[in-house]
C-alpha cells in the first residue's frame, strides 16, 4: 500500500471519529480503510487504535503518530503546491555560466534587467573564460562562443560575435595609424592568449580572406584586460565589439581598419539536454534571445 495514503486515511479516522464516516470522507468501503489501518499498525509494530463495537479511540502511541502525521501530510502538501507554484512564474536559483568578457560588458546589464522584472529569481553568475561541464557543475544555462564540438547540449543560435581592431588616441598619435592588415605587423599588437587568433589576425576583403601574423609586448587571458591596456595607450587590440563599443562610442577607442572585415564568431545559448524547461530558463532563454539574437542585431 501507498505510504502516504495509508497516513492519510489513518487521519480522516481520527478526525471524523470512526471507520465508515472516513470511507465516506475518502471514497472508499470502510474494509479499505481498515486495511490502511491495519497496514500501519503492522509496519510499525504498535496499536494506533483501540476499537470497540461502537468506536475507535488513540493509544498514546496513536496520539502522538496523528500528531506526527498531520504534520508530514500538511509539510507534503505544502511542497507540492510550492512547485505548482514554481511552475507558473519564475522563481528560484538560476546558474547561468559565460565569458568574463562576455558575462561583464553584455550579459550583466541584461542580468540586472531581467532580476528587476523576476525578483523572485535568484541568479548565481559563473564568469570564465574557459568551458565548464554544466552537468558537473551544475550550470543551467551558458553563453558558448566559438564553434560548438558535438554533444548532447540543446543550442540556440545568437547573432555572430563580431570583432573589431582599435586602439587608444594616444597610442596612435604615438605610433601612427594602420591603413592596411598588413600594416599591423609594424604595429604593437596586444593579443589574447590561448585563443584562436593569438598569433594571427584574419580580415575579410572582396570576399578574400587576408591572415596577417601579429606580435606585440603584452598577451593577456583576460579580454577586459586587453581592454583596459588598449585604454591606456599600450598597443592595438582585436576584440569583440560588444566590449568596445562603449569606448568607441565615447571616442576612448578608435576603430581601425573599417574597409576590412574583422572575423565573427558563432554565439549561442546552450542548456544542458537533461534540464527541464522550468519558467525562470525558459525566461532567461528568452531575454537573452531578444537581446543578442539575430533580430536584435538587425534592428
Amino acid at each position: 500500500m501507498d505510504h502516504l495514503t495509508s497516513m492519510q486515511v489513518f487521519v480522516r479516522v481520527v478526525d471524523r471519529g470512526g471507520f465508515s464516516a472516513a470511507a465516506s470522507a475518502e471514497g472508499m468501503s470502510a474494509t479499505m480503510v481498515g486495511k490502511h489501518v491495519r497496514y500501519l499498525e503492522e509496519r510499525l509494530g504498535v496499536r494506533l487504535l483501540n476499537r470497540t463495537t461502537r468506536r475507535q479511540s488513540l493509544t498514546e502511541v496513536g496520539r502522538i503518530y496523528y500528531e506526527r502525521c498531520k504534520h508530514a501530510l500538511a509539510e507534503v502538501a505544502d511542497t507540492d503546491a510550492c512547485v505548482s507554484e514554481m511552475q507558473l512564474a519564475p522563481r528560484g536559483v538560476l546558474r547561468v555560466s559565460a565569458s568574463v568578457s562576455f558575462g561583464v560588458q553584455a550579459l550583466m546589464p541584461l542580468v540586472s534587467e531581467y532580476l528587476m522584472r523576476y525578483p523572485q529569481v535568484r541568479v548565481e553568475l559563473v564568469l570564465k573564460d574557459r568551458i565548464l561541464d554544466l552537468v558537473e557543475d551544475g550550470i543551467d544555462v551558458a553563453i558558448r562562443i566559438g564553434k560548438l564540438p558535438d554533444s548532447t547540449l540543446i543550442v540556440r543560435p545568437l547573432a555572430p560575435y563580431q570583432l573589431v581592431v582599435c586602439a587608444s588616441p594616444a597610442y596612435l598619435e604615438r605610433a601612427g595609424t594602420p591603413r592596411t592588415p598588413a600594416d599591423l605587423k609594424q604595429h604593437n599588437c596586444l593579443t589574447f592568449m590561448y585563443g584562436p587568433i593569438e598569433h594571427v589576425w584574419s580580415f575579410v576583403e572582396a570576399g578574400k580572406t587576408i591572415q596577417v601574423p601579429v606580435s606585440g609586448n603584452l598577451g593577456v587571458n583576460s579580454g577586459q584586460a586587453l581592454r583596459n591596456a588598449a585604454l591606456a595607450g599600450v598597443g592595438i587590440i582585436l576584440q569583440p565589439l560588444l566590449v568596445a563599443a562603449d569606448d568607441i562610442a565615447c571616442g576612448r577607442l578608435v576603430p581601425l581598419l573599417q574597409g576590412y572585415a574583422a572575423p565573427a564568431w558563432p554565439l549561442q545559448v546552450v542548456t544542458p539536454f537533461s534540464r527541464h524547461m522550468t519558467p525562470k530558463l525558459r525566461s532567461f532563454i528568452d531575454c537573452v534571445v531578444g537581446r543578442f539574437g539575430a533580430q536584435a542585431a538587425s534592428d
